[in-house]
């Protein structure tokens, strides 16, 4: 069974790095499923939870907000805005951002710039939410 190197890095830290058998992201075109041997590629992620298969067939999954996917001959390079693991998650805070993004959506119906960042706040809440089990 073939493995790729998975690499996740944030202007914090280097978040990831492990041989993995498969990524799936959320790019802008869609969801991606990156294996060994995938073609050269730069994508655009979205803010979602990226599920990474490992070799002993479980699956991991960790939630990036946005940010730019590189797949090379050896290697995936993930640099996300921000990423975290299941066990960072403060689950009361995560609560606390969607409920209010989801007031300022009710709220901005008419200022489109408003509008787009507080659905970028409901998406990374629910990323969030979503990976920990909670919704």
């Amino acid at each position: 069974m073939s493995l790729i190197q998975l690499d996740i890095v944030s202007p914090r830290r280097l978040l990831y790095s492990k041989d993995v058998r498969m990524v799936i992201a959320r790019a802008q075109s869609g969801e991606i499923g990156i294996l060994p041997g995938h073609l050269p590629i730069v994508a655009t992620l979205e803010p979602g939870v990226m599920r990474v298969k490992l070799e002993d067939e479980s699956e991991e999954k960790i939630v990036v907000s946005g940010g730019f996917l590189e797949v090379s001959k050896e290697k995936i390079t993930v640099l996300a805005r921000t990423a975290e693991l299941p066990e960072e998650i403060d689950v009361d805070r995560a609560l606390q951002a969607r409920e209010r993004a989801e007031k300022r959506l009710k709220e901005l119906s008419k200022d489109r710039v408003d509008q787009a960042r507080a659905k970028a706040a409901l998406d990374r809440a629910m990323a969030r939410l979503n990976v920990i089990g909670r919704k």
